[in-house]
């Protein structure tokens, strides 16, 4: 490649990727020379963190297998088509590097988010401003690094490939979508089997506060809070991040006439976020109290909107004098306003200081049914309200390129999806506070902290149900944008713009109604996973509970059995769920054919979008709720309503941290396992006995693992393994 702007500009790129990881380093060295303090305390985070390490590694060793064959399905899938061997062998290492990199990325980042919470503990003694920074800039530590691999990935993958790019990058983003997926669907079921189990024994049956010493699953529960919503959502944003540049760039590449700049844009894009996302995370802790207010949802709020505006005025400056078209300018606009449109949204359904929390919190005074009842509507609400956003950014998107082909009007779609995560590491460091401060808070209560310290703790922990709320919708709504770009790909790779999509071929319209049903089956087996879990943690607490001197406080429980009980029932469940992902839509795409896959994508889009926002947005509902009347409203902890919020909140749990999110991840590995071996469908759709045959097998082995998923009693005689 000669030397001209666009190499100054793709070197450019990976300098700045490197710099955000020296940024990420450089806070890890000033939060880990922070106090830790001592006593109980540290006690308890000793806990956290071997259960938390424990976890990750034996979730890692279970995978091992499943993503070595992988790794040799994307290679001979290449080879069998007749993709040159450099692409095919490219193709493969490019998945393991989205393999190392996305679990880098949750592993990192959940060791450093156990290790900042005990200094916020420490922190919270001094003041709101200190424990506020110190949780924030430990959660910018994993938002830094999502964003300096996934930018560092994509831009070596095509400065090495070049025009070849398209398939080296599909590996690299499926290698980060499962591994996203294994986060997400393990640590998940894991975090909320904890939950549940020592909430409803616990604050129900035993009227104790939420993280008593006493009570032998709160170790449980807060080793959750790190595998499922820190180790977890940090690979599914770093996932979308990914998918994002990776949709951008395959169909920049595809554009005709082929021109570097289509491609170069969306990186440097990518790169001024990195930039902005830095300003904007450093001045969090700076903003004056006057104008915050002990709110530390408000002090995040305003940096996204100081990051956002510096970049929206460097894309005009780039697409004006770089690529010479302010309609690539309007499309990473309008992904920016969309990020910010779900911010306030999702604030104002659940922030407990707004109307829908505080409508919820009341409605308790009548009981849980009352309460679920309204949860469920201000959930379906908020699904269309998030729906309309998306569907006038993608409208906007092809209104800017009318005229232009199909393939640029889904460039300009993956434009905004582009834009929308600019800020990943302002999204990461949001939702990686959620469960930093949680763990504080839960670390305080447990330890005995002075009230002054409590409290602090207790209004961060208040604002990180917001922020995880809030990124959680973002993370959605990425999955949908990254998911019509890549089935814009998927069309031009399977020839689908040419022959369109026949919604009224009955076979067609079969693929269409499948891929609507998935998301719910999905849904089924990982609530029935967490159902399972939680109730064999709810017997092992009520027999510990039993034991003489663990109710009066005299003898302490045993953590560690109901951490290793976790562990084991998340492993359980984790690789069918992900067979399913993987394996329905090969099913579908051998059995029917490439035109009722393409509706099977478009089904599951749809609905897994509006399930994943429903849930995501009554559980955070639910328990800001909870949390509003443990704060003294409405009869306050220990009251009736306390318990019927409680029971509310463990039902919104699981639809929010394990089913929901794990939707995330899902819809972007069948989209890519559906892109990656579609030319594989195509050539044996001319050998139907072939395709039957191989396509009969993979829903034989579907139907095992949704059998499996129905189990009941799976735990009545689950072997406990340290």
């Amino acid at each position: 490649m000669p030397w001209n702007f666009e190499t100054v500009a793709l070197w450019s790129v990976i300098a700045t990727a490197i710099g955000a990881l020296i940024y990420a380093a450089l806070l890890a060295r000033q939060i880990l020379r922070r106090e830790v303090g001592g006593g109980r305390a540290y006690t308890v985070w000793e806990g956290i963190r071997e259960g938390a390490n424990a976890y990750l590694k034996r979730q890692f060793k279970s995978i091992l297998l499943v993503i070595a064959i992988l790794a040799f399905a994307l290679y001979f899938s290449s080879v069998i088509v007749g993709g040159p061997p450099a692409i095919s062998i490219g193709r493969a290492c490019a998945f393991l590097m989205g393999v190392a990199f996305s679990g880098l990325v949750g592993y990192l980042g959940m060791n450093m988010a156990v290790r900042g919470n005990i200094r916020v503990v420490e922190a919270s003694r001094k003041s709101f401003q200190d424990a506020l920074k110190i949780s924030y800039r430990t959660g910018t530590i994993t938002g830094m690094l999502t964003d300096g691999l996934g930018l560092l990935g994509g831009t070596m993958i095509f400065m090495i490939y070049f025009k070849d790019a398209p398939e080296v990058l599909l590996g690299f983003g499926f290698g980060g979508t499962l591994i996203a997926l294994f986060m997400r669907v393990g640590g998940g079921i894991y975090t909320k089997a904890a939950d549940v189990g020592a909430d409803l024994v616990g604050k129900v049956e035993r009227g104790i506060p939420e993280d008593d010493p006493r009570n032998a699953a709160v170790v449980a529960d807060l080793v959750g809070d790190n595998v499922g919503d820190c180790a977890g959502m940090a690979s599914d944003i770093f996932e979308s991040y990914e998918v994002t540049i990776v949709s951008a760039m395959i169909l920049g590449l595809a554009l005709q006439p082929f021109d570097i700049k289509w491609v170069v844009f969306p990186l440097l894009v990518r790169a001024i976020g990195v930039m902005s996302t830095i300003i904007g995370t450093y001045s969090v802790s700076l903003w004056p109290q006057r104008l915050v207010k002990g709110d530390a949802f408000k002090a995040m709020d305003l940096s996204y909107d100081l990051s956002s505006a510096i970049s929206i005025a460097s894309f005009f400056v780039l697409a004006h004098y770089y690529v010479h078209d302010l309609r690539v300018f309007a499309a990473t606009a309008v992904g920016v306003f969309l990020a910010i449109g779900f911010n306030k949204i999702t604030d104002h359904f659940t922030n407990p200081s707004k109307k829908p929390v505080d409508e919820l919190a009341r409605a308790t005074r009548t009981g849980p049914a009352t309460e679920i009842l309204g949860g469920l509507s201000l959930g379906f609400e908020v699904t269309v309200l998030n729906l309309l956003i998306i569907c006038m950014t993608i409208i906007a998107s092809t209104l800017f390129f009318t005229g232009s082909s199909a393939v640029f009007t889904m460039y300009g779609v993956a434009l905004s999806g582009i834009g929308m995560l600019t800020h990943t590491g302002n999204n990461v460091s949001m939702d990686a506070f959620g469960p930093i401060v949680d763990n504080a808070n839960g670390i305080s209560e447990m330890a005995g902290l002075e009230p002054g310290a409590r409290k602090i703790l207790a209004d961060l922990d208040a604002s990180g149900n917001t922020t995880k709320a809030v990124t959680k919708a973002i993370a959605i709504a990425s999955a949908v944008i990254a998911a019509v770009s890549l089935f814009g790909a998927f069309a031009e790779t399977t020839g689908l713009e040419k022959i369109g999509l026949n919604i009224a071929d009955p076979v067609v319209f079969v693929g269409l109604l499948i891929g609507g049903g998935l998301p719910f089956i999905f849904s089924s087996i990982s609530l029935r996973a967490v159902s399972r879990a939680a109730g064999r943690i709810i017997e092992e607490v009520r027999m510990q509970f039993r034991t003489p001197g663990v109710m009066e406080g005299s003898r302490p429980p045993d953590y560690a059995r109901v951490v290793t009980i976790c562990t084991v029932a998340a492993q359980k469940e984790l690789v069918g769920l992900v067979l399913l992902a993987i394996l329905t839509p090969l099913a579908v795409g051998f059995i029917l054919n490439q035109a009722a896959l393409g509706a099977f994508l478009a089904g599951i889009i749809v609905a897994g979008q509006i399930l994943a926002v429903f849930m995501a947005t009554s559980g955070g509902a639910w328990d800001n709720a909870k949390k509003k009347i443990e704060d003294g409203y409405y009869g306050g902890k220990g009251s009736e309503e306390h318990k019927a919020s409680v029971v509310c909140d463990t039902v919104g749990d699981p639809l929010k941290d394990t089913s929901g999110p794990a939707l995330n991840p899902m819809i972007k590995v069948i989209n890519l396992v559906s892109l990656i071996f579609a030319p594989l469908i195509i050539k044996f759709a001319d050998h139907p006995l072939i395709s039957s045959v191989v396509g009969i097998f993979l829903a034989l082995v579907i139907g095992l693992v949704v059998w499996q998923g129905k189990r009941e009693g799976a735990f009545s005689t689950l072997e406990v393994r340290a």
